[in-house]
């Protein structure tokens, strides 16, 4: 059997036969499958139906690419809407193609936070900084504030957990004049299967993941089939992530989950020492989907500074610049404040 044939059912990367174990290995994520596992999970895989190519047809025929040659950024476009300026740098983009069907996501969210909400809510939070430039909250700024379909992977994944611990419980107790202690050790093992649902990871490699995490969660139930209208008034990013490249983050995500539902499940010992814990995934489900997001950057003393509100529940998140020479001043004359009270407090003791 020519091991080019399978893909890895966890991150696409290339299967490659061991002989150590006999088994199909993926040197990128460390999976390994038995031969019959691999033939049992792309008997499940489905052809693509005569409408699903017409959908990725249409997506080709309709969607046009803008490039920015300053930072790479590539923006997709419905083709009645011009893309002007690169959302990150700011820079003039131009246009480059078409988009090959492939990339057609699934699924999208549509915004529900217009415009103007997007504004006031990025003024409330600028209301809070005290030492922020004057210019990053000016009109000017804000008319940067782009409405931007971020390429997000969500996944599904199934994990085998296997967990081995000694636990202890202790007691202690007094009995006349002497102190006792009692032990017990118990022998903790938990296996289970596990099933995550809807992890997500963003596939832009230009935005932040941490800012892109920081403001979920979305709502998946508002999830629709995709179409081109959503793009109407709004840009959209070319993933530059593929799925391979976002599983590292997927899987880490997904062992974190895995491990609080064991942990959580062993209770009721004074300590527990771990002997041995696993979570291997089995299997994974993926969907490329888009999902809102009011996105905007700053520029400032040479580095740029990302923002983002999510446009379906306005959670947002950002680091705001600071301006140094207003911390300084505003230093100085608390420092200033500071001596006068303690000089005329002096005074009032002489």
């Amino acid at each position: 059997m020519e091991a080019s044939q399978y893909k890895c059912p966890n991150c696409d990367a290339e299967l490659i036969f061991d002989p150590s174990t006999q088994q199909l290995s993926c040197e990128f994520c460390r999976s390994e499958f038995t031969i019959d596992k691999i033939k049992e999970i792309y008997a499940d895989v489905k052809p693509e139906s005569a409408e699903e190519i017409q959908q990725k047809e249409d997506f080709e025929s309709h969607t046009n690419l803008y490039q920015c040659k300053s930072c790479g950024a590539e923006i997709m476009a419905e083709d009645d809407t011009t893309a002007t300026f690169c959302y990150y740098c700011h820079n003039p983009v131009i246009l480059s193609g078409r988009l090959k069907g492939d990339f057609k996501p699934s699924k999208i969210i549509g915004f529900h936070i217009e415009r103007e909400q997007a504004e006031k809510l990025f003024k409330d939070w600028c209301g809070k900084k005290m030492f922020i430039p004057a210019d990053f909250k000016s009109q000017q700024q804000l008319e940067k504030m782009t409405g931007l379909y971020v390429p997000f992977w969500v996944t599904d994944c199934n994990v085998n957990a296997d967990y081995q611990a000694l636990g202890k419980k202790v007691r202690s107790w007094t009995s006349g004049s002497y102190r006792y202690t009692e032990t017990k050790e118990y022998s903790v093992v938990r296996k289970a299967k596990i099933t995550t649902k809807g992890i997500p990871a963003d596939g832009e490699s230009k935005i932040e993941d941490l800012l892109m995490e920081s403001i979920e969660p979305f709502d998946y139930t508002a999830l629709q089939p995709f179409d081109m209208s959503y793009f109407s008034g709004f840009f959209a990013d070319k993933y530059d992530v593929d799925k391979a490249g976002v599983f590292p983050r997927i899987k880490e995500r997904v062992t974190q989950a895995s491990r609080n539902i064991i942990n959580n499940s062993v209770s009721g010992y004074t300590s527990t020492i771990v002997q041995h814990q696993s979570y291997d995934i089995e299997k994974t489900d993926w969907q490329y989907i888009m999902l809102p997001v009011w996105f905007m950057t700053y520029r400032y003393n040479d580095k740029i500074y990302e923002f983002a509100i999510n446009g379906q529940t306005g959670k947002l998140a950002g680091t705001p610049p600071l301006n140094k020479g207003k911390l300084a001043f505003v230093s100085a004359l608390l420092g200033l404040i500071v001596a006068i009270v303690i000089f005329l407090g002096g005074q009032l003791f002489v």
